[in-house]
């Protein structure tokens, strides 16, 4: 008698348990159609201002031209240059970043609240919400006028802003859209078209990035003779 009461028990404990599964799976189905949406409203208005973006980049590097042509010439090659060579590279993507802050913000406000079950899901969800909250709100950095300052230090100080900017933005550095693997398991047939453009649109973003970014940052460390 006593097994067949420790039997039935479990079964009843088994049935007051699947709800709470179904619930939680159903919680994750959610986060997930939350997030892959929200990133697809990140990429598509990224995509739509890479013109923009392109064009305050390259506003960018004329107006260091203009400002201060040369102005590490016969500078060294060491520690400080290469952190502001960080530097370059943090306000040509911050340039691009601010072709459009709202969109950024709209994606930390519908996706920092997000959990999962998976405690490495959320954590790699929530670390990619903070990087791209640091970067909406992260002032570009006055290079012409941290180059100058290292230059009047004779080399041999940097200045706090570089060393303060350069510590927020290497750690965040990020590119606009994440779908973490994670999230596959989770994700729905009528999801799929969403996640394919979303894929197309970061890859553009990307390839954008690799050219303009790249290029520019060239043209403005020659523009400054200044050493990596």
């Amino acid at each position: 008698m006593g097994r067949w009461i420790g039997i039935a028990l479990a079964a009843a404990l088994a049935l007051a348990a699947a709800p709470a599964r179904a619930l939680a799976g159903s919680g994750d189905v959610s986060a997930t159609r939350s997030y892959v949406q929200a990133n697809y409203t990140l990429v598509q208005a990224a995509s739509s201002k890479l013109k923009t973006a392109e064009a305050a980049i390259a506003n960018l590097a004329q107006r260091i031209t203009r400002e201060c042509a040369k102005a590490a010439v016969n500078s060294p090659e060491d520690p400080d240059s290469e952190q502001l060579s960080n530097e370059v590279i943090g306000a040509i993507v911050l340039t691009a970043y601010h072709t459009d802050v709202p969109a950024g913000t709209r994606f930390v406000r519908a996706t920092a609240g997000l959990r999962w079950n998976s405690r490495a899901l959320t954590n790699a969800v929530q670390s990619y919400v903070s990087k791209i909250r640091v970067l909406t709100k992260l002032t570009p950095p006055n290079v012409c006028g941290d180059v100058r300052a290292w230059v009047a230090s004779g080399y041999q100080t940097l200045p706090a802003n570089t060393v303060r900017f350069d510590q927020q933005f290497m750690p965040n550095w990020v590119a606009i859209g994440e779908l973490p693997h994670g999230l596959t398991p989770f994700e729905r047939p009528d999801e799929a078209s969403v996640i394919r453009r979303s894929g197309q649109d970061e890859y553009q973003i990307t390839e954008t990035e690799a050219n303009a970014g790249v290029s520019t940052w060239d043209e403005i460390m020659n523009t400054l003779v200044l050493q990596p």
